[in-house]
């Protein structure tokens, strides 16, 4: 059965006129009785009683028309509905985000995507850098934002914009007061940084590689699962910790994290898509909004 089949049935059955609803469905007479002989014939049953020239519906008949017609009306909401989405006018955009990118840049992206297409919902997940990764190349997330180094041929990476990291600890630290080079005031510190797998955890790695000290020779005390954690805990006097400017900005401000003058690299910001799956219109206007969104300098602190 097909929904053309349907189309027809309907149209003779209102009519209870083969030669009329062929006209008005655009079809020749032997299409639209070739339809109904269809039906008829696969599901063994008479929809259509013949009395001379005319027809008229049979009790079957009946019944399947009001069937019917629920059909037809359910595959012209299933239209618009596509059209809809296709309109960007209903739908949601799935993306992914690790934790600096989610909690600190990308919501403005949203609300501004948002403001654009009211009827779009937008959902966000979390997690650190591998994560999202793993998340965009199995398909589950349209998009993924992510602010550590991947390698996955799977996906489409773009650099979006570079990002400010700042070396900071709590202003009681004694370790502020250390005046060996910055490679040894990296070997001397005690480090509360971020868990295995974040871009946050790349980047202080990263740090570190610039300045040739090796990750043996450091002593971390306190491996965290989010900024927030790393942030207290750092606050608390507990070591130094390297982090985006973005996530430090209001502890500098406020006066309970201190920032260590350093020349350190920078990292990139990144948006993630499957090469081999659809991107969707609206994947690709938040992908757009994305690029123009950068964040606004915080300045010295």
């Amino acid at each position: 059965m097909t929904l053309e089949q349907l189309r027809i049935f309907v149209a003779v059955a209102e009519r209870e006129h083969v030669t009329q609803a062929a006209a008005d469905l655009h079809l020749t007479q032997s299409a639209t009785s070739a339809a109904i002989t269809a039906l008829e014939t696969r599901y063994a049953i008479r929809l259509f009683d013949r009395i001379g020239r005319r027809i008229a519906l049979t009790e079957a008949g009946r019944l399947f028309l009001v069937r019917a017609r629920s059909i037809l009306a359910s595959a012209q909401d299933a239209e618009a509905m596509l059209a809809d989405v296709a309109d960007m006018r209903c739908g949601t955009l799935t993306v992914a985000a690790s934790q600096t990118i989610g909690a600190y840049w990308i919501p403005r992206v949203i609300n501004s995507f948002r403001q654009k297409h009211p009827g779009l919902k937008v959902s966000l997940e979390l997690g650190n850098t591998e994560w999202v990764a793993a998340r965009v190349g199995e398909g589950a997330v349209a998009l993924g934002f992510v602010e550590g180094p991947l390698d996955d041929p799977r996906l489409s990476i773009e650099t979006l914009f570079a990002d400010e990291l700042a070396l900071v600890a709590a202003p009681h630290d004694p370790w502020l007061g250390h005046n060996g080079s910055l490679s040894e005031r990296l070997r001397d510190a005690q480090w509360v940084v971020r868990e295995a797998g974040s871009g946050t955890r790349s980047a202080f790695e990263a740090v570190l590689a610039a300045y040739g000290v090796p990750a043996s020779d450091i002593q971390v005390t306190l491996e965290m699962p989010s900024n927030e954690t790393v942030l207290s805990a750092v606050e608390a006097g507990a070591g130094a910790t390297i982090l985006s400017q973005m996530v430090v900005a209001c502890a500098l401000k406020a006066g309970v994290l201190k920032r260590v003058d350093a020349d350190l690299p920078q990292r990139n910001f990144s948006v993630l898509h499957h090469r081999e799956r659809y991107h969707s219109r609206a994947a690709s206007e938040f992908t757009e909004l994305a690029r123009a969104w950068h964040p606004r300098p915080t300045g010295p602190a």
